[in-house]
């Protein structure tokens, strides 16, 4: 049997995807071969030998790019099996069958995946190798898994090395090669808006310490000097995290990471951010999403902005690095909070520390979210937009739409030429206050204070 795994897209990483589901399928006698699309381009005789081809789709810009790559493996090998797996492959599952994929997976995938390996070695007698019948549609195994599993070293051998992916930006403009592993999967919490929600249902499930530390391992013996771990919440369980964290700081003194944490988290757990900063936490990613009450609200976020002042407050304190992330444009954002948004930003200290895409980003409302379970939500959403993997909403004031659009290509456009971040936000500030075409927008940007530190980056800014 010849598996071939696809990633298009994760946002400047190595696709731990390709490489836990690798070592699995390696494991159990299978011929894989891994393709980071980001990186290489389609291999046609890569395709055109494989029995069964798998495409990892854990985001939503990931996603959109996989449907074009599927149409291609389709004509170019149309006996192959084809399989999604990831985050955003069950609630998408009616689109991607209509696309040709026979077999979709969500939730804890690795299992899944020997299941379906197996299943396609039917005999004669129509039975799968285990024993078990083909169901009518050809899928035995659950649309989302959430059993446990014992989990493997992710395989990274057959993947492009990590000095290919985004780097980050230390003091001195030194460039560190980056690492990427996750020490749980899922989330407990059930934030209305999160793509995790449908899928994990407030569930969340615990990498074993070895596994992740092994991982950690290979990846600083090719070359990472820094890791990201890409929990959906770091301190979903803080007696896994934190050992763990002890751990790797005694084994690699030297090697820094950064994870991300909800503001309700870094407050319950407060006695942990000085563990944080001294085993080399370089900074902590939290979904903020608004300082709007309202939208924290509806998002069902379970903190206040004065939450999110309290934990600034805590981790200056200690010199440990915040970077909050935003969606500062839904169907309830209004052009005078939008004004807001930009000035709490410049209020709190955190033009250096939030990226620029952060002021551009526009709700994705995917199949499945709790979004709609909201009274008012068929006044506000429309219908889904099976392309576009969300519904369909358009804010009742149609400046603010426009203003979204206008800033997403300025914040791009700045990237592709390297533009620092104060005077990205100068010129987003000079779009949203004066470009608008009101009377109440001309209002000049304030002084900006000179910068406290320098805030450490990472090379690839996009977070959807």
């Amino acid at each position: 049997m010849n598996v071939l795994l696809i990633s298009t897209y994760e946002m400047g990483r190595q696709p731990f995807g390709l490489a836990s589901p690798a070592a699995w399928l390696r494991e159990a006698g299978v011929e894989v071969r891994c393709l980071d699309l980001s990186i290489d381009s389609l291999n046609r005789e890569a395709v055109q030998s494989a029995d069964m081809v798998g495409f990892y789709v854990p985001m939503h810009m990931g996603t959109r790019m996989t449907v074009p790559i599927i149409e291609q493996v389709r004509r170019i090998n149309p006996q192959a099996h084809l399989c999604c797996f990831g985050l955003y492959a069950p609630v998408n599952a009616a689109y991607l069958h209509g696309l040709g994929v026979d077999t979709v997976l969500g939730g804890e995938f690795e299992a899944g995946l020997i299941s379906l390996v197996e299943r396609l070695s039917v005999s004669s007698n129509g039975r799968t190798a285990n024993g078990s019948t083909a169901s009518k549609n050809g899928q035995l195994e659950p649309l989302i898994s959430l059993d446990r599993q014992d989990f493997l070293v992710p395989d990274r051998n057959s993947l492009p090395t990590l000095d290919k992916y985004a780097h980050l930006i230390s003091e001195n403009e030194r460039h560190l090669t980056v690492g990427y592993t996750e020490a749980s999967r899922g989330c407990k919490h059930l934030c209305r808006h999160c793509p995790i929600v449908p899928v994990y249902e407030g569930h969340f499930r615990i990498v074993p310490r070895d596994i992740v530390l092994a991982d950690i391992r290979q990846q600083v013996a090719a070359g990472a000097e820094h890791i990201t771990f890409g929990d959906p919440d770091f301190f979903n369980g803080p007696g896994h995290a934190i050992p763990l964290i002890e751990a790797l700081h005694q084994e690699f003194p030297d090697l820094t990471y950064d994870v991300t944490i909800k503001i309700e988290h870094l407050l319950k757990h407060a006695q942990h951010l000085e563990t944080l900063k001294e085993t080399g936490c370089l900074f902590i990613t939290s979904a903020v999403e608004s300082f709007d009450e309202n939208i924290l609200t509806i998002f069902d976020k379970r903190h206040t902005k004065a939450d999110l002042e309290t934990v600034l407050k805590l981790c200056r304190e200690i010199d440990l690095l915040l970077v909050p992330t935003f969606v500062p444009f839904t169907p309830w954002t209004t052009l005078a909070e939008y004004r807001h948004f930009l000035a709490e930003i410049v209020r709190l200290g955190l033009v250096d520390q939030v990226s620029p895409i952060q002021c551009a980003i526009r709700l994705l409302i995917p199949p499945g979210s709790r979004l709609l379970e909201l009274p008012d939500a068929k006044t506000a959403i429309g219908d889904l937009d099976e392309a576009k993997l969300s519904y369909v909403w358009h804010n009742p004031d149609p400046r603010v739409d426009a203003l979204q659009a206008d800033l997403e290509v300025l914040v791009q456009s700045c990237a592709a030429q390297e533009v620092p971040r104060r005077e990205v936000f100068r010129r987003v500030w000079e779009r949203a206050f004066q470009g608008v075409g009101d009377a109440a927008g001309n209002v000049p940007l304030p002084e900006l204070p000179p910068a406290s530190r320098f805030v450490p980056y990472l090379t690839e800014p996009w977070y959807c």
